[in-house]
């Protein structure tokens, strides 16, 4: 009953998506917001994890589970710009692309959706991640004293580590707290 709900939101997702208009515009990646850069990161994250449950792992429920993950954040995903319908499109043919071993006949009518009715799904190459997308700008590290969590602060991913200790140590609830200790 839950695969049945998820195949029924993703295609709730697709149909929506489809009626916004299909096939998306070209993808401008010089021009993506911080939101489509996060969506574009999960999509190839699945990508990543899938290929590899499907490969070495031949672990299929994970790989549903890795899917679902990137349905989740699509529905969170509002953006109606043609760069964010073009991340979208992105998004949910490869969501489509990774089930379709699992649920073909499904898979291949969420194609067409999409705006593929010329093409078999079969004929598509499996997604292929690309490293690019991969990469975070930006990281959030968990600040702890004495072993217990005390805040999070979001730092650039390529901040020199002097620099993070040093936001670290001026968090909010820090300050009071490592008064008079050796760090």
């Amino acid at each position: 009953e839950g695969m049945s709900r998820f195949l029924r939101r993703l295609w709730v997702q697709v149909q929506k998506h489809a009626a916004a208009g299909v096939p998306a515009a070209a993808l401008d990646l010089a021009a993506l917001t911080a939101e489509q850069k996060a969506l574009r990161r999960k999509t190839h994250e699945t990508i990543d994890k899938v290929a590899g449950d499907y490969g070495r792992r031949h672990s299929f429920n994970t790989a549903i589970a890795a899917v679902m993950e990137l349905s989740n954040a699509l529905g969170k995903f509002e953006d109606a710009s043609g760069n964010g319908h073009a991340v979208r499109q992105e998004a949910l043919e490869t969501a489509v692309l990774l089930l379709n071993p699992i649920t073909p006949h499904s898979s291949h009518a969420l194609w067409q959706l999409l705006g593929h009715a010329e093409t078999l799904l079969e004929d598509q190459p499996f997604p292929q991640a690309d490293s690019s997308a991969l990469v975070r700008d930006q990281l959030t590290l968990a600040v702890q004293v004495n072993g217990k969590l005390r805040g999070t602060i979001d730092v650039p991913a390529d901040l020199p580590r002097e620099q993070v200790e040093a936001l670290a140590l001026a968090a909010p609830n820090t300050d009071k707290l490592i008064q008079g200790l050796e760090l």
